[in-house]
C-alpha cells in the first residue's frame, strides 16, 4: 500500500483541519441497527434464538415487521468512519451523506465479510489450500474484489490466515491449514489478488487480515478460548502467514478474540504495537473484531468500558467494530489526559491513508452501469470456481479402483446432503444465491449421468431403511454424500467430537450390507475422525464445502472429466482425543511407538489417520534419485517422478526439512517448498525445488532469527509421512 506524495500531503491538510470529535469519529466502525418490532435488544433476540427459547418461524415473523437504522445522523455528523453492508444502492446512498453533507466530505469505507467468494462462492479456505497452487490463490481473490467493489464493498474481512493445529476448533474452515509455509503461501497470494491490479479502483479492495494472532491455538479447540504458548512457537508458527502478508502490503489488520498468554489480543501492545507496526512497519489500520474491546471488560483486564477504549487505543487499536466506546469515550479520556492525543492522530492518519489508496477520495460512488450488471455472474467467473472446486478434491481411498465411475453403470445417490443448495457454500459464505449454486445431485445430472437419488439419511436426518433398500435395488454403484452441515462448522461451532455426526455411520453399515460398491463422499468444513470409515469403506473422496459450483466439480471428479488432484492442509486423526494432531510437531525425548514407555495413547494409536499433504490420483506416481547439494546461499534439491499408471495425472511435489539438533527442539519435519507436475502415463521427470538457506532458520523466545550450522536431513515425496531422506551438513 503505497501512496504519493500529494496523497499523503492530502492526508495531513485533512488531519489538520479535523476537530477531536471527527478523528474519533473516524474510528468507529458501524453496522445498521435492527430496530423496532420486538421489545428486547436485536443482540438479545439472537441468544433467544440460539438457545431455543423462541423457535426460527417466530424469528422471521418478528424481524419481518423490523427495520434497519444506517446511523444516518451520525454519518452527517463525521462520527462514522466505516459502515458494514454489501448493498451498492445504499452504499452509495450513505456515501453520498459522507461526502456532500459532512463538514469535511470524508467518505466511508464498506466493509464486508468476503471469506471465500462474494456472489461467486469459491472452496472453502481449508479445501483451497489444499490445492497447493498460489496463481489459483490469487485469481481466486481477484475474483471477489472485483464483485465485492461492484456492490460498494471496498474493504473485505479477508483472508483468514490462522494456522490450526485442532481440528474440534469450528473456524478450522475459514483457514488454510496447520502449516505455516502453505499458510503464507496462501496469505501471500489472497493480498496480491485482493489489493494487487489497482490499474483502476473496480479491481481492488482493502484487505484485512484474521484473526491477529494465535486465535486457532485456542485451548481443547473451544472458540474465543484462552491461548499460551512460548513466543517461540508463536514465532515460528502462527505469525509467519500475518508477517507474509504484511510484507505483500496488506492494507488492514483485525485483532483476535483470544487472549495470548493472559493479555486480549485486542488490546495486546506486544502484538499490535511493537511487532507489527514498530518490528513489521505495518502501514495500514487495525480493526477489533466485532464487540471485542467491550469483550475486554469480560475478559477481565479493564474494569469498565471507557478503560477498555483507553486501553485499545494505547495498544495500537485503530477502529472499534461495533461497540461505540472509542465514539462515546475517547474524547473524555484525551481531556481527561488519561489517553494522549497523538494515538488518536495515528490512528487517524492509518485510517485516512488507505481511504486515500482506495480512491475513495476521486472516486467515492459505485457506477450505475456496475450495479446493473450485478445480477448475472460472468461465465469466466463460474468456470474459475468449478476450477477450484475441482483442485480442491482430495482422493483419499479407491482401494478397488471404483473410481472414476464407469459411465455405463447406474448410480444410486444417497444422503441428505446431496442434495440441499445452501450445504455446498461452507461457513462464512455471505452474499450468495440458493439459485446459482449446484447440488452434487444436480452436478451428477447435468454430467449426463444415470442417477436417482435416494435420501436415506444424514447428519441430522435418521436412516430410513426403505430407501436404503431402494437404493440398492437401482444401481451399479452407491454413491454416500455424508459429512457435516455448513452450521457444524464455522464461527461457535466447535465441536467435542469430530466424528460422523447423527446416524450416517449405521447409513454407512447398511449400505455395505447392500453388497454393492459404496463410494463415500465427504462434504465437511475441517477434518474429521474417520477410522471406523477408512477401515470400511474401500473408497472415500474429500469434498468439503466447494462453493456454488461444488456438484459440477464433483461430477466431473467422479466420471473422470478431472482427475482428482487436492492435498490434504490439516491431518486427520483417527479419534477426537488424538486432537490437537498435526505433522509439523516437536520431537520428545520418548517419540511415539508401541513400546509402554513413549508418548501415546493407551487406547489409541499414536499416527494419524491421513497426514498432510495427502492425495491420490487416478494414478500412482514413484519417487527416487533424491539428490541435495549445497550451492552456496541455497540448496538444490532434485527427485526423480515417474507415472507409473496407465492414466495421466497431476502430483504435488513437496520438499521437507529437519534441523536435527537445535538450540531449541526443532519439529520433526517443516514444509519448505512443493511443486505440482502433471505427468503422462509412463512418463519421468527429474523436479528441482530450491531451499534458501535464509529460510532455514527459526526464532527463539526473545524474537530473535537464528541460522545455526549442523545436519539436516531433507525430505521429498507425496505427503509430510511417506518421502525419501537425504541427510547434509550445512553451514551458515
Amino acid at each position: 500500500m503505497q501512496l504519493t506524495k500529494a496523497q499523503r500531503e492530502r492526508v495531513e491538510s485533512l488531519l489538520s483541519q479535523m476537530t477531536l470529535e471527527e478523528k474519533i469519529g473516524q474510528m468507529n466502525l458501524e453496522s445498521p441497527s435492527i430496530v423496532g418490532g420486538f421489545d428486547v435488544s436485536f443482540e438479545e433476540l439472537i441468544e433467544m434464538v440460539n438457545d431455543g427459547r423462541i423457535p426460527q418461524e417466530e424469528f422471521v415473523k418478528i424481524m419481518s415487521t423490523a427495520t434497519r437504522d444506517f446511523h444516518e445522523d451520525d454519518i452527517r455528523a463525521g462520527r462514522v468512519g466505516a459502515m458494514m453492508g454489501d448493498d451498492p444502492v445504499k452504499a452509495n446512498e450513505l456515501q453520498k451523506i459522507a461526502v456532500e453533507e459532512s463538514r469535511l466530505g470524508i467518505p466511508l469505507m464498506m466493509g464486508f465479510d468476503v471469506i471465500h467468494g462474494f456472489r461467486t462462492v469459491y472452496p472453502i479456505a481449508i479445501a483451497e489450500a489444499g490445492s497447493f497452487e498460489p496463481d489459483l490463490f490469487r485469481r481466486t481473490a481477484s475474483m471477489a474484489a472485483k464483485e465485492s467493489r461492484a456492490h460498494g464493498v471496498c474493504w473485505n474481512f479477508a483472508p483468514m490466515v490462522d494456522v490450526a493445529r485442532d481440528a474440534r476448533w469450528g473456524r478450522v474452515s475459514e483457514g488454510p491449514g496447520e502449516d505455516p509455509y502453505l499458510a503464507s503461501c496462501f496469505a501471500r497470494a489472497k493480498i496480491d489478488g485482493l489489493q494487487g491490479d489497482t490499474s483502476s479502483k473496480e479491481n481492488y479492495v482493502a484487505a484485512c487480515l484474521k484473526h491477529y494472532v494465535a486465535y486457532g491455538a485456542c485451548e481443547s479447540g473451544r472458540d474465543y478460548n484462552t491461548t499460551s504458548m512460548a513466543n517461540s512457537l508463536l514465532y515460528n508458527a502462527y505469525l509467519p502467514p500475518f508477517k507474509a502478508a504484511v510484507e505483500e502490503g496488506a492494507a488492514t489488520v483485525m485483532a483476535s478474540f483470544n487472549d495470548l498468554n493472559g493479555v486480549p489480543c485486542t488490546l495486546n501492545r506486544f502484538t499490535l504495537r511493537e511487532i507489527l507496526k514498530q518490528c513489521w512497519r505495518f502501514p495500514g489500520f487495525v480493526v477489533s473484531d466485532a464487540n471485542a474491546i467491550r469483550e475486554c471488560v469480560v475478559h477481565g483486564i479493564a474494569g469498565d468500558e471507557p478503560t477498555a477504549g483507553v486501553m485499545a487505543a494505547q495498544a495500537g487499536m485503530d477502529m472499534d467494530m461495533g461497540t461505540e466506546i472509542y465514539l462515546n469515550n475517547l474524547k473524555q479520556a484525551v481531556e481527561d489526559g488519561r489517553l494522549d492525543g497523538a494515538y488518536i492522530d495515528e490512528a487517524v492518519r492509518r485510517i485516512l491513508s488507505v481511504k486515500m489508496w482506495l480512491g475513495l477520495f476521486d472516486n467515492p460512488y459505485v457506477p450505475q452501469t456496475q450495479i446493473a450488471a450485478n445480477e448475472v455472474i460472468p461465465q469466466s467467473n463460474l468456470a474459475l470456481a468449478l476450477e477450484a472446486a475441482e483442485k480442491s478434491i482430495v482422493l483419499l481411498k479407491n482401494d478397488d479402483r471404483v473410481l472414476p465411475l464407469d459411465r455405463s453403470k447406474k448410480i444410486s445417490l444417497v444422503g441428505t446432503l446431496a442434495n440441499k443448495p445452501e450445504e455446498v457454500i461452507g461457513a462464512w459464505a455471505m452474499s450468495w444465491k440458493p439459485s446459482d449454486c449446484v447440488t452434487i445431485l444436480q452436478g451428477l445430472k447435468n454430467s449426463g449421468a444415470a442417477v436417482e437419488y435416494f435420501p436415506c439419511g444424514g447428519p441430522d436426518a435418521p436412516v430410513n431403511e426403505e430407501e436404503i433398500a431402494a437404493a440398492a435395488a437401482y444401481g451399479d454403484v452407491i454413491v454416500a454424500v455424508v459429512g457435516e452441515t455448513v452450521s457444524m462448522t464455522g464461527e461457535a461451532s466447535s465441536k467435542a467430537d469430530i466424528s460422523m455426526p447423527g446416524e450416517q455411520r449405521e447409513m454407512l453399515k447398511k449400505l455395505l450390507a447392500t453388497g454393492k460398491p459404496v463410494v463415500a463422499l465427504l462434504m465437511n468444513g475441517r477434518p474429521m475422525a474417520l477410522d471406523w470409515e477408512a477401515e470400511h469403506l474401500g473408497t472415500m473422496v474429500e469434498c468439503w464445502h466447494l462453493g456454488i459450483q461444488m456438484g459440477n466439480a464433483v461430477a466431473r471428479v467422479l466420471l473422470g472429466d478431472a482427475a482428482p488432484q487436492g492435498r490434504l492442509a490439516s491431518t486427520f486423526p483417527r479419534m477426537t482425543g488424538q486432537c490437537p494432531l498435526y505433522y509439523n510437531h516437536p520431537n520428545t525425548g520418548r517419540p511415539g511407538s508401541k513400546s509402554k514407555f513413549t508418548s501415546r495413547y493407551l487406547d489409541a494409536g499414536f499416527t494419524e489417520l491421513f497426514p498432510f499433504g495427502y492425495g491420490l490420483s487416478y494414478t500412482q506416481f514413484r519417487y527416487d534419485g533424491l539428490c541435495v547439494a549445497d550451492k552456496g546461499d541455497y540448496l538444490a534439491v532434485s527427485v526423480g517422478l515417474t507415472n507409473t499408471g496407465e492414466r495421466a495425472g497431476t502430483e504435488t511435489v513437496q520438499l521437507y526439512m529437519q534441523d536435527v539438533v537445535g538450540s531449541i527442539v526443532r519439529p520433526v519435519k517443516e514444509l519448505k517448498g512443493f511443486e505440482k507436475v502433471t505427468l503422462k502415463a509412463g512418463e519421468s521427470r527429474e523436479v528441482s525445488l530450491r531451499l534458501n538457506k535464509a529460510d532455514m532458520g527459526f526464532y527463539n523466545d526473545r524474537g530473535e532469527y537464528l541460522l545455526e550450522d549442523g545436519t539436516f536431513r531433507i525430505y521429498a515425496g507425496g505427503n509430510s509421512r511417506d518421502c525419501l531422506m537425504q541427510e547434509i551438513t550445512v553451514n551458515f
